[in-house]
Order: structure tokens, then C-alpha cells, then sequence
């Protein structure tokens, strides 16, 4: 049988399996563009006025704006079930905002023009391995466990550099930072991928909508981190 006329358990074709899996992965990117968006702009403005930027990086409510981004991850993943997916999106959005202000700082270190052309190589390598990611047959699944124990081992690593400030262990979490991921940003949009698929069959819709959110939330830091790792890397500084 034609894989366009298959049906599957609940009497969807395969064709549109295939149409709302577009639909999906393209919700998700639009959610985290939108983000991308608010982040950028709050950045900007945040680093345009030298009393907002006194009073973050003069004082200990550095540590609030740093801090605030992540317990608004841990809300969303651990309250999302419970979210309607507008609450779940304003959450979101609430967050994307917080991150702007927590990274406003690049304004103050780096060039314009090195943060510009740097956004820019992000976006091309993140395109690229999200698309193949999406494309690959190879199954990447167990990619993911790796890739978290990395990503906790530069975590643990810049906690010690924070200490000791020591360049060369910068810089390697610097490099490894990169490609982790650029890995998890290839493992994650398959994840996305087949995650739909399994929703889909079930005809769960509301937590496809939700799994849209988390979703462009896991690509967004991904991209984010990507960003900020290069820029530390290559960035030329003020």
C-alpha cells in the first residue's frame, strides 16, 4: 500500500501525519524566533541605559537577573502539564524576556559589528544541523544521554572557573560548549520529530501544542548558548 494512503490506529493518513509535522516543527520555530526576537530587543534596550546597567552589574541583583531565566525553565518544565498552552506561552515569553536582560551585558563587552556577524554563523550552523537532524535516518537517540553528561561536566567546569578563573580551562569549555550543542541542537529537532509522530497517533492535541513550547524552548537554548559560546570565543571586545 501507498505510504500516502496508509491509516494509521485513528484514521489519519500518512500524508496528513506528514502535513501536520511540518505545521508542527514550524510552530516551534516561530515560537523560538519570536523569542529570539524579545530576547535581542531587551538586550539592546536594557544596554542602552547606564543606570539599569549600573544598578545589575554594580550590585548583587546580577545574581537575580542571572538566576530568574532558570527558575522559569524549572517552572515551565515542571508545571506545564498543569499550564493551559496560553499560560504555558506567556510563560515562555516571560522567560525570553528575563534572558535578554540577563545577557544585556554583550552590549557593554563586545562590538556591534562582532555580536551582528556572530548571530549570523550561529544562525547558518544552527539551520544546518536542525535540518539534518530532521532529515537523517540515522537514529541519533543515543546521542542524548552523552550529550547531557557533557553538558553537565561544563556546567560543573565553569562553576570551578568561576573560582579560579583559569584561561585555559575557559577555553576549553569554550570548545566543548560548542560542540555540545551543536549536537544537541541535531538530537534534539529529531527528538521533536519523533515525539510528534508518537502524539500524533495518539491524537493528543493539546499536548502537541504544549510539546510546541518546550520544544522551541530546548532549540532556543541551543541557540542561545551556541551564540554566546562563539562570541566569547571569536568576539572582537570593546
Amino acid at each position: 500500500m501507498d505510504r500516502f494512503q496508509a491509516v494509521n490506529p485513528i484514521g489519519t493518513t500518512q500524508a496528513q501525519i506528514d502535513e501536520g509535522l511540518r505545521a508542527h516543527m514550524n510552530r516551534v520555530y516561530a515560537y523560538m524566533a519570536g523569542a529570539m526576537l524579545i530576547t535581542g530587543a531587551v538586550a539592546f534596550l536594557s544596554s542602552e541605559s547606564v543606570a539599569l546597567m549600573q544598578l545589575i552589574y554594580a550590585t548583587p541583583l546580577q545574581w537575580v537577573v542571572m538566576l530568574a531565566p532558570l527558575g522559569v525553565v524549572f517552572l515551565l518544565s515542571a508545571r506545564i502539564n498543569k499550564m493551559s498552552p496560553s499560560a504555558a506561552q506567556t510563560t515562555f515569553w516571560i522567560f525570553s524576556g528575563l534572558m535578554g536582560l540577563s545577557i544585556s551585558y554583550i552590549f557593554l563587552v563586545y562590538t556591534g559589528y562582532s555580536i551582528v556577524h556572530t548571530f549570523l554563523v550561529t544562525a547558518i550552523a544552527f539551520a544546518s544541523l536542525s535540518l539534518w537532524g530532521y532529515t537523517t535516518k540515522k537514529d541519533i537517540s543515543g546521542w542524548g544521554s552523552f550529550l547531557i553528561m557533557g553538558l553537565i561536566g561544563i556546567i560543573l567546569a565553569s562553576l570551578v572557573n568561576l573560582f579560579f578563573a583559569l584561561p585555559g580551562l575557559s577555553f576549553a569549555i569554550s570548545i566543548l560548549g560548542v560542540l555540545i550543542f551543536a549536537g544537541l541542537t541535531a538530537y534534539d529537532t529529531q527528538r521533536l520529530k519523533n515525539e510528534y509522530l508518537h502524539y500524533a497517533t495518539r491524537g493528543d492535541e493539546l499536548w502537541l501544542q504544549k510539546s510546541a513550547i518546550l520544544g522551541s524552548l530546548s532549540l532556543y537554548l541551543n541557540f542561545l548558548n551556541l551564540f554566546l559560546l562563539l562570541l566569547h570565543l571569536f568576539g572582537q571586545r570593546e
